[in-house]
């Protein structure tokens, strides 16, 4: 039994050695060590031995089975290395080529819009300026001839820090600070966020707003102004007429026509209150 069990490990190992993959190893240990395997059924003669021969054959099955067992683990250990090598090879990823990008999301509409709007002024000529977000009471509303009884100043319009601190309700406060720091023939537009103690379904308390002014000696680029509002909205007509607002010496409204649809005209609300200032003599004297 011995002389046989001593063949049947060499050929197990030889089968061991020989298999060229897992599925092939995983036969060779079912054909030996399986319920039907030939080191297996040593194990079941042994019933037939008396109980010394019993001992020492098993001691020497255990001892071919853990022989088998360590050869076993070791080529399923060299062939799972080779083939973790061999898939690396195939799906190498070369990390020295550069990065494909992704574009992630994209900028907010009154963004886009703001951006428009600046790049349109720019081209005839105006200088985009911004200011602080937090203005005080002078700026923001004395020097732009608003009484203190004007209900702009209450504090159901206007959002106050202290008595002379405000969130700006406008950007005109950036017009008063370019008249205060530059000298004549100025062109400039003024974009940015204003705050207003108002808030319903049709209104936030935080807005965009676009003022823009043109200071000059005695010409009022009303044609260009007008071609530059129109070239961003793209009406079917532009109209304007003379308007009156409270801190503007002489103003217009830019009104538009807008299609909707191919044949249908209608008259569009004001869709741009642009109104560019020819100071009076007393305010240009204070400014400059």
């Amino acid at each position: 039994m011995s002389t046989n069990l001593a063949e049947i490990l060499s050929q197990a190992l030889t089968e061991l050695a020989s298999a060229n993959d897992l599925p092939q190893l995983d036969a060779v240990r079912v054909h030996y060590l399986g319920k039907k395997g030939l080191i297996t059924l040593q194990m079941k003669e042994l019933g037939a031995l008396d109980p010394q021969q019993r001992r020492e054959m098993g001691q020497i099955i255990n001892q071919a089975k853990e022989r088998f067992q360590t050869e076993l683990d070791a080529r399923k250990t060299a062939l799972e290395t080779a083939a973790l090598a061999a898939r690396l090879a195939s799906e190498a990823i070369d990390v020295t080529l550069p990065g494909r990008g992704q574009h992630i999301a994209g900028l907010h509409p009154v963004t886009l819009t703001l951006r428009r709007i600046n790049k349109i002024f720019a081209s005839v000529g105006f200088k985009v300026v911004e200011g602080p977000e937090i203005e005080d009471d002078y700026h923001n509303f004395g020097a732009l001839n608003i009484p203190d009884h004007h209900p702009a100043r209450a504090m159901h319009d206007t959002f106050y820090f202290d008595a002379h601190t405000v969130l700006r309700t406008h950007t005109s406060p950036v017009q008063i600070r370019v008249m205060e720091t530059e000298k004549p023939p100025l062109k400039v537009i003024a974009p940015g966020r204003v705050y207003r103690c108002d808030s319903d379904l049709t209104h936030s308390p935080m807005f965009h707003q676009v003022e823009g002014f043109l200071v000059d000696t005695d010409r009022f680029e009303h044609f260009r102004v007008s071609h530059a509002a129109a070239h961003h909205f793209q009406p079917a007509g532009v109209t304007t007429n003379p308007t009156a607002f409270a801190a503007a010496d002489d103003a217009f409204n830019i009104n538009f026509r807008r299609r909707f649809g191919e044949r249908k005209i209608r008259r569009s609300k004001t869709h741009l209150n642009i109104f560019f200032k020819k100071c009076t003599e007393e305010f240009v004297n204070h400014a400059f």
